[in-house]
Parts: C-alpha cells; sequence; structure tokens
C-alpha cells in the first residue's frame, strides 16, 4: 500500500458522505469528523456540491484526507483533484479512469466484487479495492473467497456497514478500512448533530482498534 492507503488503514473507517448544502455544512461535519478520530471522507460526486465540499474541508481541515466517490467521468476526476481531493473512489472498475488516475498519480479504489473485476485490477497493478455494494454482494464471507486466488489485495468494503458488523470486517486481515454512511446520515447532518456524529466516530475507531487486537 501506499502513505495515502496506509493512513486510511490506520484510520480503518471512511465515511461516506452526500452533502447537498456544502457551504453550511461541509466545515462543520469535517470539525465533528476530526474531533471524533476519523479525519478522512468520501465526498460522494451523488451531490451537485460535491467539489466545493471538498475543497471546503480540505481548505479547513489540511491535515484531512478528503477523497471524491462515485466518480463517473476522468471530468469528475479533474473537478475533484482541482478542488483538493487526494484519493478518487469508483462504484465499479472503469479501466479508462483507473488509468487516468494513475497517470495523474492520485489514489483510486475501484469498485470490485467479481473474479473478472480482480483480474482486471491484478493486470492494472492495484492494490486496495473497494468492494461494494458488500453486503449485498456477498460481505465478508464473499471477501474471504476471493482472497483465496488474489491474495495480493486488500478491500475496503462499503454497503451495508454499520456498528453492528464493524468489528467482523475489521477483524479480517484482508479488510483495509471500511467504508460507512451510519455516522454521516441526512438526518445527523441535516439537524446539525455533530456532537453525535463526533461521538459515533469514537466509537467506530474503538471498535476497529479493538476488533484488531
Amino acid at each position: 500500500m501506499n502513505e495515502l492507503q496506509k493512513k486510511i488503514a490506520d484510520i480503518g473507517v471512511v465515511p461516506v458522505i452526500k452533502l447537498t448544502n456544502p457551504q453550511r455544512d461541509a466545515k462543520p461535519l469535517a470539525d465533528a469528523l476530526c474531533a471524533g478520530g476519523m479525519p478522512v471522507a468520501e465526498v460522494t460526486f451523488r451531490a451537485a456540491g460535491a467539489a466545493e465540499a471538498i475543497k471546503i474541508m480540505a481548505d479547513s481541515h489540511p491535515e484531512m484526507l478528503v477523497g471524491a466517490g462515485t466518480v463517473l467521468t476522468t471530468e469528475q476526476v479533474d473537478a475533484a483533484v482541482e478542488a483538493g481531493a487526494t484519493f478518487i473512489v469508483t462504484p465499479g472498475l472503469d479501466i479508462e479512469i483507473v488509468k487516468y488516475c494513475q497517470e495523474k498519480g492520485v489514489t483510486i479504489f475501484p469498485g470490485c466484487t467479481t473474479p473478472t473485476d480482480y483480474h482486471a485490477a491484478y493486470k492494472l497493478g492495484l492494490e486496495v479495492l473497494k468492494f461494494f455494494p458488500a453486503e449485498q454482494s456477498g460481505g465478508l464471507d464473499k471477501i474471504k473467497a476471493m482472497a483465496a486466488p488474489f491474495p495480493m489485495f486488500k478491500v475496503m468494503p462499503t454497503g451495508g456497514i454499520s456498528l453492528k458488523n464493524l468489528a467482523t470486517y475489521a477483524a479480517n486481515p484482508t479488510i483495509c478500512a471500511c467504508g460507512g454512511s451510519y455516522m454521516v446520515t441526512a438526518d445527523l447532518i441535516e439537524n446539525n448533530k455533530w456532537d453525535e456524529i463526533t461521538e459515533l466516530c469514537k466509537k467506530s475507531v474503538q471498535i476497529v482498534k479493538e476488533a484488531r487486537k
């Protein structure tokens, strides 16, 4: 893994964030995440203001690892990187986008859940893959099965991760980190429940720490 991937692995959880009002919410959310020991964010391009949110977070907290999620085009890669994103996450394995990021020296986590995906990722020289949607694709059982023919990969499962199953995932040596939105739900963000977000982050970090002992 490269240095950024190692830092994400050390944190153990990546909040997957959709912000509809970045000017209002991006900075206090970044404050809450950092206060909770989770200085990392995957800001999804499912919301129109994703690039703005990335810029606000990156500018207000230079120590944060701010990335872009649900990236579907090279144009979105450019917008994200220009805004300050240090990593890219795609829902599927798009070879064009992977190669584009590699040419730019930007870390990318492509979504992979099948042997075909993994084999293509291997040929592309990738080391860490997003496993999405995790629970719906077979969860940890499938991740373990895929690790048999492809032991060289670490994976970042996203989709269906919660406080209830976080420890089970985190304890597996194949897992780099878990992506989740349970600590950054629309309700928590829209109702300015920043303290609650911080507490969920602290709890998540502790769960990962205990699971890895």
